[in-house]
């Protein structure tokens, strides 16, 4: 079984995180690796979970949210998981297109001024 243990430095290396940010996620228990002393072992439950976590980070959601859906799969299952994760990322891909729309005026605006001043319209 040990083979199937990552300790907090395997941890760390595998995903690119710093050992403060290892040890924060298990301080808001989004992590809770198994003990034996003062060393850490992760299991393939929270390499799965680190993988959730950092994903939901890159599409934007918080800790707590993440917390959160997490939360959910051990008080009530996959399917209320899977239908709360519909959810998020609705809010979440609607935050992203109203970024994204404000982002494209930003550009074109920048672009007019950036050309008026090329060609000497300012």
């Amino acid at each position: 079984m040990s083979e199937e243990r990552l300790s907090f430095k395997e941890m760390c290396a595998k995903f690119d995180v710093t050992p403060r940010t290892l040890r924060y996620y298990e301080y808001i228990e989004l992590l809770s690796p198994e003990k034996e002393g003062r060393t850490r072992w992760y299991t393939p439950r929270e390499v799965a979970r680190m993988t959730l976590i950092l994903r939901g980070r890159r599409f934007g959601f918080s800790l707590e949210e993440i917390r959160q859906w997490l939360l959910l799969y051990d008080q009530k299952g996959t399917d209320a998981q899977m239908a709360a994760l519909l959810d998020m990322a609705d809010r979440q891909l609607a935050a992203l297109k109203d970024q994204r729309a404000q982002l494209d005026t930003s550009i074109a605006e920048l672009q007019a001024l950036r050309d008026d001043v090329a060609a000497g319209r300012f």
